[in-house]
């Protein structure tokens, strides 16, 4: 290891976001990067290792405070994000900020939170917008926040520097399997021929603040390269390529590929019978949580929060918002439209194996590593 090059201690590397944070900090080839991860040999790590020799595998879970202090020791920075879907909202707020805890005592110079909008907060505490997916993270944003402050108080300088990454659902999750904005493929009754569809529970005016993942290479290194400037201090970068709605999603399809597609407004009770969460609708939203659990959410308790919210936020007026004209300044080559994005994917499906953006949505694969995991882990009480 050089001694020259801080170490960033990263949970939620084999993830779907990790994955593109590492990329980007490991092309920058200034870090070494310290990725925590159960399974050294599974594909994901080991294309994380593949990527640099700055990229390191520290066999271990966040649920071990000894692997959490292995992990942080002599670490400059981290980024953490643990895994809601797998922990539920009570557990990931105990392991978050037990993470940040151990951050502090180890000497970490700059943290940052891989965090979601905090809905409920945002409704103005409006229980139709509960989504513990998404308010355990930004509960314990506001707690790592004001830790923060509190430290800058009271010391006249932060001891540890903080900042958010606050992302929005994935874009690419539209053209992946099992996940909450699936697309089908289905035969037409009048016409006969098969069609992309995306049948979901948006309303003509709602919209979906969507992230490209592969804007986060940028977002997330820009954070660790700018740690010194005043403004990342106790920043929570909001990104997003648009708040996009799922017709137009279906029209940027069809013009980039030519095929056709579609979309199709369904009400909550069909989308939770027939869409592609039906099969996990009443299990806990994290696979750790027993059902007997008190502070148990079922996965339709909370996608139904999570839909209200984006029903509630077309045309970034509503619940959740962005600062577009900011994210520009930042990274000006971000990916601003659906159209853009899927014009990208469907180039880079051209290059990785002579597919087209059909076949990738025909394979049945998905971004989602909890998927590949097949919703299998430990299982608390908590």
């Amino acid at each position: 290891m050089s001694a020259s090059k801080p170490t960033i201690f990263i949970i939620g590397g084999t993830g779907a976001q990790g994955i593109p944070v590492i990329r980007g900090l490991a092309q920058a080839n200034t870090y070494i990067i310290r990725v925590l991860t159960r399974d050294p040999s599974s594909a994901r790590a080991q294309q994380l290792a593949a990527l640099s020799p700055n990229v390191h595998l520290l066999h271990g879970t966040f649920t071990s405070e000894s692997d959490l202090r292995a992990g942080f020791a002599g670490a400059w920075g981290a980024y953490i994000n643990v895994d809601g879907f797998a922990t539920g909202e009570a557990l990931e707020m105990f392991f978050t900020i037990r993470c940040y805890e151990i951050a502090v005592e180890c000497g970490v110079k700059f943290y940052v939170h891989g965090n979601i909008d905090f809905y409920y907060k945002l409704s103005g505490y409006n229980p139709a917008y509960r989504c513990g997916h998404g308010d355990a993270k930004g509960r314990i944003w506001e707690f790592i926040a004001a830790q923060g402050a509190a430290d800058k108080k009271a010391r006249g300088g932060r001891a540890m520097k903080v900042a958010a990454l606050t992302t929005g659902p994935y874009m690419d999750m539209a053209l992946s399997a099992s996940t909450p904005v699936s697309p089908a493929i289905e035969r037409d009754e009048e016409s006969g021929e098969e069609v992309v569809t995306w049948r979901l529970p948006l309303t003509e005016n709602g919209a979906i603040a969507h992230s490209s993942l592969d804007d986060l290479e940028y977002y997330a290194r820009w954070l660790f390269d700018h740690h010194q400037d005043e403004q990342v201090d106790g920043m929570n970068l909001e990104v997003g390529i648009d708040h996009v709605h799922y017709r137009d999603v279906a029209n940027a399809f069809e013009k980039v590929t030519g095929r056709k597609a579609r979309f199709v407004d369904v009400d909550l009770d069909m989308y939770f019978t027939g869409g592609g969460l039906s099969k996990i609708a009443d299990l806990p939203t994290g696979y750790m949580v027993s059902k007997e659990s008190l502070a148990a959410m079922s996965v339709r308790e909370n996608f139904t929060g999570w839909w209200n919210t984006w029903r509630a936020s077309g045309g970034n007026k509503g619940v959740v918002k962005r600062n577009y004209g900011l994210l520009d300044k930042i990274y000006p080559g971000r990916t601003r439209s659906v159209e853009e994005f899927i014009r990208k994917e469907a180039q880079k499906a051209e290059k990785e194996g002579k597919r087209t953006l059909w076949d990738v949505v025909a394979s049945g694969k998905s971004v989602l590593k909890i998927i590949e995991d097949g919703r299998r882990g430990p299982v608390a009480t908590a």
